[in-house]
């Protein structure tokens, strides 16, 4: 695997206890949209279980000239470390990893369902399908548990607005119709959902990425939806 030097550019809080870190992105660095890195923040003191290194799916696309990963700020050892760290640090990028990427084949749909902080590698899909042109037809179903806790809404509204291809499917788990003026879905993503969204879609390529929990009960749906497994992938964010 190949190891790249970085340097931190900046921090954005975009979300309730979640925050979006830039980096530099190294010249030679190449990756895919959906795909993930590991990052070691240089001259750290060791502590914790989770040590010195994270994974953490790039939410920026190729074309961008920053790295951009996001992430819920726990209290861990590598995530106090990276709330404090200094804008002009060095760290260490490894990868590009992960084969979470957008199917080729621009007749068949792409349907997403994300939780959570599982949207990082969707927004990088998105975002580059948008800078693209590609024309593959898109549906995003966003689950969080409140308003609050959902980073990077406005983007998602905003590249839908972009993009006629791209349908953008936010709900949420905790909170009911009318609250602060929500009007969209509400509940978990299910069967009934995805129908009335999708319609009697055909031959669509399915992804999931989230909390391990969320993958496997999306999974579940996905199954009683009729879906194939061949026709399902994923990426489970744990520790995030």
């Amino acid at each position: 695997m190949i190891a790249y030097q970085s340097t931190l550019l900046g921090r954005t809080e975009v979300a309730e206890d979640t925050m979006a870190f830039r980096f530099e992105k190294p010249r030679s660095f190449l990756f895919k949209a959906g795909q993930y890195i590991d990052l070691t923040l240089l001259g750290s003191e060791p502590g914790g279980s989770n040590g010195l290194t994270h994974t953490f799916s790039i939410a920026s696309p190729p074309s961008a000239e920053e790295l951009v990963v996001t992430t819920r700020m726990r209290d861990t050892a590598f995530k106090r470390a990276l709330s404090v760290l200094p804008i002009g640090a060095e760290v260490r990028v490894e990868g590009p990893m992960g084969s979470l990427t957008l199917h080729n084949n621009t007749a068949r749909s792409a349907v997403l369902l994300a939780g959570g902080i599982g949207i990082a590698p969707f927004l990088s899909i998105l975002s580059h399908t948008a800078a693209e042109r590609l024309r593959h037809p898109i549906f995003l179903f966003y689950a969080n548990r409140y308003l609050e806790d959902a980073p990077f809404m406005d983007a998602l509204w905003e590249l839908e607005r972009a993009n006629p291809r791209f349908r953008f499917i936010p709900t949420f788990t905790r909170i009911t119709k009318n609250y602060r003026g929500w009007k969209g879905e509400t509940g978990h993503i299910s069967p009934e959902m995805l129908s009335s969204h999708t319609g009697n879609l055909r031959g669509a390529i399915y992804y999931i990425a989230g909390p391990p929990m969320m993958v496997e009960a999306a999974r579940r749906t996905l199954n009683e939806f009729g879906v194939d497994e061949d026709d399902i992938r994923t990426e489970e964010f744990a520790g995030y």
